[in-house]
């Protein structure tokens, strides 16, 4: 027998031995292990790696990250794969789904594998790899040496590669793993594509010894708007500079225990608004370390049954949007982002929730400069694993790389803990954990989740609405639920004492080859549309709606003749090009909305 120290290597060893991934268990990688990237430089790891699937977990069984680059007949042992020695290759970053229709449906192991020469690296006393995202799990391997792995698909997360590094080449292996499970965060049960493989930027990162960890700077949400604290996260000894030249600041920063500098400055800037998307340089010097960002100021309140931006009633005209792409999958492309944006422009909306999960970082800096108010969310999907401890910690860490990647953002005015979640006490003690995590690492922002409605009693009820925010309703009155007096019962049942927000409702239509009425008809779904609107219209505490959704999005489970695998509730077509009529119909309400308030 051997211990995870003294890993026998003898080739029926590795085959018997279903323990093999015990060495693998630590360390986890989460938010805890924090590079703020802004501002600096890395090298790009980008272009075609070497690539394999395995299915068996052969490649951490047969020790596949130990393989030396030598010629075929030198190994002394054979060997199932070879990363010197292979030509299927994949491009990084990607999803494999779209770029080989073999892998279309594959869930499981994929190994990814290239050289960098140490040369290349930009110069400083200490590297890191960030990899922006993995689906799902990605286990990190260089030189041989395992550094760690991470869950989540859709955060960025580091580790530090220093120690492992070599002079010349350098050999970076990556073992991702996309299976669905009950104890991840999603579970195994989702209703988008279950995409695999590194699908946004790997880079490595370099820092002087003394570095910055972490930089936080915001309004503070106190009513005066005059306020402004910055929070940095520092490792080593030094001074810690802050620049904001906009507002004529420029300080050093008091460092307090565990690192942490904190200080406030009185200043009046022009605050952050749809209408006046105002945005500042900052810039933390610290000894020979540097990192910047650009910031817009504003605050978001609740105020009864009023969602509040910088002192004023505001109503969210939102549209819901999947990451997701006909050819590319859920990987980033500015000019898709660009146009996402421009068709919620088209709608009048100012707000977008991102669903399901953290999209590209380039989303909320995007939205920031075009003043769109987001929701962004974590996976905690449908009937998760509540009352396992691992599921919880997955789901905090994600989090916590969401609100750290994102806080600097002042078009994110919402931080979601989840969707459609059932009721229950295991329920109930998870996301109150998740909203104590968000509020310790953020008290500026508000705190949601997308909640069910009670169909028994026709009534917004939900425990977690003593601890969140905005209540989050997820309701398709006219699709699931067809009868409309139920809808009409649950707003007469009512009376939260906060704002609620549709975060969905819709139907599917189908632009061409669909039937001519009933389900799936573009004038069914047109019709749920104008019923919805009217409705939800006649309810004073709907301070806004993100219907469901702004384009068709790939989703296996959707397999009847009118979907072929795609959930046609799109506002646009899957082609991201042909508007269906109800397109029309949200945007004459949101225009005639927007005409109402101004914002």
């Amino acid at each position: 027998m051997t211990t995870d120290n003294d890993q026998d290597d003898t080739a029926y060893a590795m085959i018997l031995d279903e323990g093999y991934a015990r060495p693998f268990a630590t360390p986890l990688l989460t938010g805890e292990d924090w590079l703020f990237a802004g501002g600096r430089h890395g090298l790009s790891l980008a272009g075609d790696w070497v690539f394999t699937t395995d299915l068996h977990d052969s490649g951490l069984r047969q020790h596949w990250y130990k393989m030396e680059d030598m010629a075929p007949e030198a190994r002394a042992l054979p060997y199932d794969w070879d990363p010197f020695n292979t030509d299927w290759t994949m491009p990084v970053p990607s999803c494999w789904q779209m770029q080989d229709e073999r892998l279309f449906y594959f869930e499981g192991a994929c190994w990814y594998a290239r050289h960098f020469d140490s040369a290349d690296l930009p110069s400083g006393d200490r590297r890191f790899l960030r990899i922006g995202a993995a689906a799902y799990e990605c286990k990190v391997f260089l030189n041989g040496q395992y550094l760690g792995r991470h869950q989540g698909a859709s955060t960025p997360f580091s580790v530090e590669i220093t120690a492992a590094l070599r002079d010349g080449a350098n050999h970076l292996m990556l073992c991702i793993d996309n299976r669905r499970s009950a104890t991840r965060v999603p579970m195994n049960h989702t209703d988008w594509f279950n995409y695999g493989g590194p699908y946004r930027e790997i880079e490595i990162f370099a820092t002087p010894e003394a570095r910055i960890r972490d930089l936080f700077v915001h309004l503070v949400p106190d009513g005066s708007f005059r306020t402004i604290r910055v929070q940095a996260e520092l490792e080593g000894a030094g001074e810690a500079r802050l620049e904001i030249p906009g507002l004529g600041i420029a300080a050093v920063l008091s460092t307090g225990v565990d690192g942490w500098a904190e200080a406030t400055f009185e200043a009046a800037p022009s605050l952050w608004s749809p209408a006046t998307p105002t945005l500042y340089d900052v810039a933390l010097t610290f000894g020979a370390d540097r990192v910047t960002d650009r910031v817009g100021f504003r605050e978001i309140r609740r105020v009864g049954r009023d969602i509040v931006l910088n002192g004023s009633p505001v109503f969210l005209r939102g549209i819901s949007v999947h990451e997701d792409d006909e050819t590319i999958g859920k990987c980033f492309d500015p000019a898709d982002l660009r146009r996402r944006f421009a068709h919620a422009k088209e709608l009048g909306c100012n707000y977008l929730r991102l669903a399901h999960y953290p999209h590209h970082e380039a989303a909320a800096k995007l939205a920031d400069e075009m003043g769109l108010m987001l929701w962004e969310e974590v996976p905690v999907y449908w009937s998760i694993a509540f009352d396992n401890p691992g599921t919880l910690a997955d789901a905090k860490s994600q989090l916590t790389e969401l609100i750290r990647r994102d806080r600097n953002r002042a078009s994110v005015i919402i931080w979601s803990m989840g969707n459609e979640n059932p009721d229950s006490d295991a329920r109930f003690a998870f996301m109150s954990t998740l909203v104590d995590t968000a509020r310790a690492l953020d008290p500026t922002r508000l705190i949601s989740a997308a909640c069910l409605v009670n169909h028994v009693r026709f009534r917004i009820e939900d425990r977690l609405a003593e601890v969140i925010d905005v209540i989050g309703i997820n309701e398709y009155f006219g699709w699931y639920f067809p009868d409309y007096e139920e809808l009409i019962a649950i707003g007469r049942n009512s009376n939260p004492d906060r704002p609620v927000i549709i975060t969905e409702t819709g139907a599917d239509g189908v632009k061409e080859d669909g039937p001519k009425s009933g389900f799936f008809s573009e004038d069914y779904m047109t019709e749920v549309y104008r019923r919805q609107i009217d409705i939800l219209g006649r309810l004073d505490y709907i301070r806004g709606m993100s219907p469901w959704i702004l384009y068709d999005f790939r989703a296996e489970k959707r397999m009847n003749r009118y979907q072929r695998g795609w959930n046609r509730k799109g506002l646009i077509a899957q082609d991201k090009a042909t508007k269906k009529d109800a397109f029309a119909v949200l945007a004459a309400h949101y225009h005639r909305l927007a005409g109402q308030d101004g914002a």
